[in-house]
């Protein structure tokens, strides 16, 4: 006797759940959105709205260069600013400042 699957909240949630996909503005297309907002302000809510999860990720490796390219210390408000101000140019602007000193590796 084979005894009946009974579904916990577990597999009825990923079963249930829906990706929320949002055209990036970053990418240019439709993709996967973030599961909530990055941060809590309005910059935050717009990027939730406009960028994709695979153009936030993208981003916080181009931050992390920025801060220890810069060796920037998160807790100074300057550099807090500046890397505010750099996300909001990676999204909504021109693109966000180059990595000085930083050379892309060679595809092998």
């Amino acid at each position: 006797m084979q005894s009946a699957k009974i579904p916990t909240f577990a597999t009825h949630h990923k079963e249930t759940a829906m990706t929320r996909m949002v055209h990036c503005v970053k990418l240019g297309k439709e993709a996967e959105g973030m599961k909530f907002p990055p941060l809590p302000n309005e910059l935050g809510k717009r990027i939730f709205e406009n960028v994709s999860q695979e153009a936030w990720t993208a981003w916080t490796r181009h931050q992390t260069m920025l801060i220890n390219e810069n060796r920037l210390s998160l807790a100074d408000p300057r550099a807090r600013e500046y890397l505010a101000q750099q996300m909001e140019q990676y999204f909504f602007g021109d693109g966000a400042d180059a990595v000085q000193g930083y050379v892309p590796q060679e595809p092998k």
